[in-house]
């Protein structure tokens, strides 16, 4: 016998008790070596689309309410984008409605109600994503200055707004804008937003190059990726900005027509796109189309019988609102564009939003009316006790700002519009929203009366010389769309906030400091400058 056989038996000796017999070994030819092992088959030979079993010792085979929760710690991303790539059974998991319904209410919270509007075919997929996603990148982002919560005083910012917006639909338009004080200033000199510029925040946060000498009154980003973005201010000019040149994105030029110094005769107040179609609306009564993928050369000019204050676009129909109460509707292929003028309000029409079926619009007379572009009929108007300044609506769900820092939120269901509540996002005048399903930005130019009373917007010196705006507050918000919004960020700005445009997860935003300011995805470039 062998050294090691004589080895391996007293090992065996010495493992079996006394009296027992060393167990006897014999080879199992019934199974072979990796069924044995329990090793996985070659991948090769693995299905494609797995299923749940009891038989494997896989993820798959736990039960499925273990693989749910699992699942529910995970980023909404990774379940509803990546695991559909892995295979089938993982990709029900960004499907599972009930799952989704729970990880939005945990994201904003038990104490809030979301959504706000109809559930009924409510995209839970792209509500989770966003509301990740602006979790993400807003939070901890809010500024470290004060933020002016003290209010003190007498005066009324609701009549303040009034005369405000009465100076500019009236004094402005009349006056040819002979009184705007035209101020030379770099954007490196101005006031504003006051916010964290850490390199650990996701965002990055860049002023435009100086190119207007006024206020700019609206912002639309275009093109997708970030691509463009086109500024109208009260200096009559529309300015193209190109975002991807340079750490700060590059002026490209200011839209004119043929014999032209400038884009309008008159504050440029509004802006609208779709495709490449481009329009802008002015106080000097016309609306402009330009065509973006000719380098932005003028299509052709609307007449309008008055201030255009607000536009929307649908391939190539155009519906704007202005101030002599009226909702047009144009047709940019017709010789005679005016396809059908609306009189749905008695005051000045000052904000709409539309989709291919209906058309909303909010005007001073403090109404919001629901007109169904189909039948060709007004189906409904709401009474409010403020007027709307800005409209967003996505889905079956209306956001909206009026003149007291309000949101209203309504539901749009069998064609009728209802009211579902209103909160308190700012203390006056908000002069944009943006919704989507799992996103909410607000902005406003709020006046914070300070001790000293000396708190009134600028633009209002003319009308009150002997008060300072030393102290006003302009914020602009970031929430969660839920009941009561979800804040996750508040941004303070020295000069008014008049307007903004979110897509892709950037946002730009109108300053009355005569910038355009943009918040971005940072990238590896971004960071190494």
């Amino acid at each position: 016998m062998s050294r090691t056989s004589v080895a391996l038996e007293d090992e065996e000796k010495q493992r079996c008790p006394a009296g027992a017999s060393p167990p006897h070994f014999t080879p199992d030819t019934s199974h072979s070596l990796p069924e044995r092992l329990n090793l996985e088959p070659p991948v090769s030979a693995v299905e494609t689309s797995p299923s749940p079993s009891s038989n494997g010792t896989g993820l798959l085979s736990l039960p499925w309410e273990i693989v749910t929760q699992i699942a529910s710690h995970l980023p909404a991303q990774c379940v509803i984008n990546v695991l559909p790539q892995v295979c089938q059974t993982l990709g029900k998991l960004g499907e599972d409605r009930l799952a989704l319904q729970l990880r939005a209410q945990k994201l904003s919270g038990p104490a809030a109600s979301f959504p706000v509007g109809p559930k009924e075919d409510f995209d839970w997929s792209k509500a989770c994503l966003e509301m990740e996603q602006l979790i993400g990148c807003w939070t901890g982002h809010e500024n470290q200055a004060e933020r002016q919560e003290e209010a003190a005083g007498g005066v009324n910012s609701e009549n303040l707004v009034d005369m405000q917006l009465d100076v500019d639909l009236n004094g402005a338009a009349e006056a040819g804008e002979e009184n705007v004080q035209v101020q030379s200033q770099n954007a490196s000199d101005s006031p504003h937003l006051i916010a964290s510029s850490s390199t650990s925040s996701p965002l990055e946060h860049i002023i435009l190059p100086s190119g207007h000498i006024a206020d700019v009154n609206c912002v639309l980003l275009l093109g997708g990726e970030e691509a463009l973005c086109v500024s109208g201010s009260r200096d009559r000019n529309v300015n193209l900005w190109d975002l991807r040149e340079g750490p700060r994105g590059k002026l490209m030029h200011t839209l004119t027509g043929c014999g032209s110094i400038s884009t309008h005769r008159g504050w440029v107040w509004c802006l609208a796109s779709s495709g490449p179609l481009l329009a802008s609306g002015s106080f000097d009564s016309t609306i402009r189309l330009w065509d973006l993928e000719a380098g932005g050369a003028e299509r052709r000019l609307i007449q309008c019988k008055a201030a255009v204050l607000c536009l929307s676009c649908e391939r190539d129909t155009v519906l704007a609102g202005s101030h002599d109460q009226k909702l047009s509707i144009f047709d940019t292929r017709a010789a005679d564009p005016l396809v059908k003028s609306l009189h749905l309000h008695g005051d000045a029409v000052l904000c709409l939003a539309a989709d291919d079926q209906y058309i909303l619009s909010g005007s001073k007379d403090r109404t919001v009316a629901l007109f169904d572009r189909r039948a060709g009929k007004l189906l409904q108007k709401v009474k409010l006790s403020s007027y709307l300044l800005s409209l967003s609506y996505s889905g079956r769900e209306v956001w909206a700002g009026d003149n007291r820092g309000l949101a209203h939120t309504f539901s749009m269901h069998n064609s009728s519009l209802t009211p579902v509540s209103q909160f308190t996002v700012h203390r006056s005048l908000v002069t944009g929203v943006h919704y989507s399903p799992g996103a909410l930005y607000t902005c406003s130019s709020d006046r914070t009366i300070k001790a000293s009373l000396l708190s009134v917007k600028k633009s209002l010196g003319d009308l009150y010389p002997s008060l300072s705006a030393a102290h006003i507050s302009y914020w602009m918000q970031v929430h969660l769309p839920c009941a009561p919004p979800k804040t996750l960020c508040t941004l303070h700005h020295q000069a008014g906030v008049n307007g903004l445009s979110i897509e892709g997860g950037t946002l730009a935003i109108a300053s009355g400091d005569m910038n355009v300011e943009v918040w971005r995805h940072r990238c590896e470039e971004s960071e190494s400058i």
